[in-house]
Formats: C-alpha cells, structure tokens, sequence
C-alpha cells in the first residue's frame, strides 16, 4: 500500500509518499516568514499553506517516480495545530481524493509523530512505551498495538518544548529557542546552578515546567547584565539538565513500572542532543531498548503521517468529505476522523 501523507499543521508545508518499508518521498518547506516575529504568526502560515502545497505535492510525486495510479490511499493530519493551517490541507485532500478517487484518512497528528519510529528499518515492537516531547506536548503513553493507546501522564501546565522557546526568549536567545538552547547547553556547565524539577516530590507521571521556567526567569534577572551574558552557555545547560532530567526519570520509571523494555521518543524535543544520550544510557543500565526518529522526521513531516495513515487505512478506517480540522484533538480521538 503506497500512501501520500500531507501536513500542515503549523509552519511546514509537508507531503511525502511511503509504503510499509520505504520513504519514496518527503518534502518539507519551513516558512521563514515567521522568524522576525519570534513565533509562528496564524494568518501567515495559512497563507503560506495554500501557496506551497500544490506544488510540494507535485515534487513529492517527481522525486518519488511514482505517478496517481500507484497511490492506494491519502492521509492528512487534521488535528492538533492552528485551525486555519490544517483546514488547507484537510480540504485540498479532498479535493485529491476527489478528482483520483482515492480512501482519505484524517491523521492525528502526534499519532504522526509516534509512527515517525516506524519509519527506520529498525522498528519498535510492542508493548511500547512512548515519550511525546513537543512544543504543545509532553505525554507518557502506552502503546498497546497499533493505533491503541492508553495515557500514563501528560504536563500539568507547560510542555517541555515551550519551557525551551520560552526560556530561550527570557534570555534573549533567538528563535526557535530549543535547538539554540541545546547547542549553547553543550558549551556550558550544567552544574553552574541547580534548578528545580516540577512534581519531584510526587510519584506521579506527570509532568510540571511551569516553576523551572519562573526558576531560570528569578535566576537571570539576579545577575548583572555581564555576569548573565558570561554565564549565559551555563544557564542553558542548567536549565536544559533539570528539563531533561524529569523526562529521563519518569520515563525509565513508567518502563520499569510497567515491565516495558521498549521506549520509542516522539516529537521535536526528540532532536535534543542532552535527552538522547541520557535517555538512551538509562535504558542501557535496565536493559531497555529506547527508539528516537531519525533527525530528519522529529519535527513536522508528512512522512510521519503517511506512516500513521497506512496502519489506520490497512485498519479500515475512512474518512468523508464531512472531515473538518479540530485544533485542540487528543491522541487517541478516532470519532472525529468521520465528522
């Protein structure tokens, strides 16, 4: 089954073709419009969205070799992300769909990103455990068997990608502030302060980013203008420890809890160099396997979502032209893929 996945959730333009075993395709266009402004601005990105996407498709098909009869099935992501972006591409899915006759599923997108492990020729097997690290998310979860989910703990207020961005504004870092945080944090010395990690009192899953934010923010602004800008590559490094930190523990925790040997990590905090290696070493020390995507498929990527459509097409499920964008859908919200 060969499937075209498009996403459009935020400010990538993305479409890509995949079978079970292969990537054929996937191009992604960032809009750089946005980084004047220190963040994703809406109206823009839609905009952008309805320029680029006809002819991201039409590369996607040329650098594949594949033409509109090898197409079994389409998958767009119809939520979470900015309402006005998914609807462009919801609805030029269907008018794909339309014009080639071809089954379209709605795709969820961080169910998207947790099928971005299933895209190495190295594939976690299941019972798995799954970290969800973005900019909006920060999720424990169970994967029981393709697409069946059950929530072990999730943010109780910021997710850990938006402590990254908004950390990396308060010290006046560019945007966007996770990778700019994780390159100056291999530069500092983590142990310059000791900042605190939300819940470490509790044993619970969840997760808290609020008071390390407001922590880091106190910390910056009690040093002189020269002393921060000294130390800055430190704070980073500090900060990035107590973030990654609550991530590695309760996640090693949730596996060994649960007697999971296996932990597949999603989500664009996924590229960070500190969570990888930590990660990765504490599983090695309880012999737990832990997958990462590869770099190139931890930030938005219709790849992802193909890969998250082919198993909800090979599992029956349709979409109709009644598919509308829900910008705040949790994971494991089918009933909406039918209007």
């Amino acid at each position: 089954m060969i499937v075209l996945g498009i996403e459009t959730s935020c400010d990538e333009t993305s479409a890509a073709l995949i079978d079970e075993k292969r990537v054929y395709s996937s191009i992604i266009s960032s809009q750089a419009v946005h980084l004047r402004f220190g963040g994703v601005v809406p109206e823009l990105a839609s905009r952008a969205h309805l320029r680029k996407i006809g002819p991201i498709v039409d590369e996607a098909f040329s650098r594949a070799g594949l033409g509109w009869d090898d197409v079994d099935g389409l998958a767009v992501t119809f939520g979470p992300g900015l309402v006005g972006a998914l609807l462009v591409g919801v609805n030029y899915v269907k008018g794909l769909a339309l014009v080639h006759h071809k089954p379209f599923v709605g795709v969820n997108h961080i169910e998207g990103h947790v099928y971005s492990n299933f895209l190495q020729p190295d594939t976690p097997s299941f019972p798995l455990l799954c970290l969800i690290v973005s900019g909006g998310h920060t999720q424990l979860v169970v994967m029981e068997d393709h697409l069946r989910y059950k929530m072990l703990g999730k943010t109780r207020d910021d997710a850990v990608g938006e402590a990254f961005d908004k950390v990396a504004k308060l010290l006046g870092l560019p945007y966007p502030g996770g990778p700019e945080i994780d390159r100056r944090a291999r530069l500092g010395n983590p142990d310059y302060t000791t900042f605190p990690i939300g819940l470490s009192r509790e044993k619970t899953f969840d997760f808290s980013y609020s008071g390390l934010k407001t922590a880091v923010l106190n910390f910056a602004n009690s040093l002189g203008p020269e002393e921060k800008e000294r130390h800055l590559n430190d704070i980073c490094a500090a900060f990035q420890k107590a973030a990654v930190g609550a991530l590695v523990e309760r996640t090693i925790r949730a596996a060994r809890t649960y007697q999971i040997k296996q932990i597949a990590v999603a989500g664009g905090v996924a590229a960070n160099s500190e969570l990888r290696e930590q990660l990765t070493a504490a599983g090695e020390s309880f012999r737990i396997k832990v997958y990462f995507p590869e770099m190139r498929y931890c930030t938005d990527n219709a790849a992802m979502i193909a890969r998250a459509g082919l198993e909800r097409l090979k599992n029956g499920d349709r979409s109709g032209l009644e598919l509308n964008a829900y910008p705040s859908l949790a994971l494991g919200e089918e009933r909406q893929q039918h209007g």
